[in-house]
């Protein structure tokens, strides 16, 4: 117990050195991250790299094995009903009762946390307008579309006001404008203090936290803002997919002083003054190679850099 470990005292939540195994399966091996308030932060990860034992271990929904986990300065191991007064859970599955209306919905998460009367309506009627759900507060939920479905979840999961709203994959079954209205509802929560997590397998949504944990095999391979994860790729990602990409990574590596990622049969080189060098790859090879890629460093760039394998979700 205690904060003696802290990363940032000024965190909302603190991950220190947590492992978590099912049987001879390592789920996590020693991740760190620290949330602060104000700020949306994802874990990014394919299936199986350990992020929602991570989500489920922050949501008390697991025991803690090995490390810790403080939300509000509390310790998850030690004071779970304490952590989860702290916290706000919207799951990937609904948990919505679709025969009762958005305010009997929010009313039935209200009695969980004993908020009940003045302070409800007052709670509620601020959720509503700020969710933009005010003229389907009296529609029963099985008639909302998925993008509304997922604003009343996050209501429930606001009401009590907690200081961590946990997110499983937001976006699941959303089409690109329920997305994007579900994005500017997360980006006011955060603008009023409130830290969110949320986990993705999307990388083009992991784009949009102000800072991401990629993770991989149950350890935190990257961290940071993706921007700044981008700009550690260089200037430029040069893909370049060979008839024969043993051969062109050997000559890469030996005649072009370079160094080459190879991915089954495409190879990588992060540089930086990409233009200039893909003249000299086309003089190189010429019809040895199929294509030559010349593109912005992504998060996918960042995976394949770390891990030497494809992000498949």
């Amino acid at each position: 117990m205690g904060d003696s470990g802290l990363r940032d005292p000024n965190a909302v939540c603190t991950v220190l050195n947590l492992h978590h195994h099912y049987g001879e399966h390592h789920a996590l091996r020693g991740v760190d991250i620290d949330i602060r308030p104000g700020r949306v932060f994802a874990l990014l990860g394919p299936n199986g790299s350990g992020k929602t034992t991570l989500f489920r271990l922050l949501g008390t929904l697991l025991p803690i094995q090995q490390g810790q986990v403080l939300v509000g300065g509390f310790d998850s191991a030690y004071q779970p009903l304490r952590v989860r007064e702290q916290i706000g859970i919207v799951f990937q599955s609904p948990s919505l009762d679709m025969k009762l209306t958005v305010d009997e919905n929010i009313a039935c998460q209200a009695a969980l946390y004993g908020i009940h009367g003045a302070e409800l309506r007052r709670r509620r009627d601020i959720l509503l307008e700020q969710l933009d759900l005010v003229d389907r507060r009296n529609d029963r939920c099985q008639v909302l579309s998925g993008g509304l479905k997922r604003r009343v979840e996050l209501a429930k999961g606001m009401l009590h006001k907690p200081r961590l709203l946990l997110l499983d994959e937001p976006s699941t079954g959303l089409d690109p404008l329920a997305r994007l209205k579900l994005w500017d509802a997360i980006r006011e929560m955060a603008g009023q203090g409130m830290a969110v997590l949320l986990t993705t397998h999307l990388l083009e949504e992991a784009d949009k936290a102000d800072e991401i944990a990629i993770m991989s095999q149950g350890k935190l391979i990257a961290e940071g803002a993706p921007s700044d994860l981008r700009a550690e790729m260089g200037e430029g990602v040069i893909t370049i997919v060979a008839n024969d990409a043993l051969r062109a990574e050997s000559i890469l590596r030996n005649q072009l002083g370079l160094t080459p990622q190879r991915l089954h049969h495409q190879i990588r080189l992060k540089v930086e003054s990409p233009a200039k060098l893909v003249p000299v790859l086309v003089e190189t090879f010429g019809e040895e190679v199929q294509s030559i890629n010349l593109g912005r460093p992504s998060l996918e760039d960042v995976f394949i850099a770390k891990t030497g394998e494809a992000f498949n979700t």
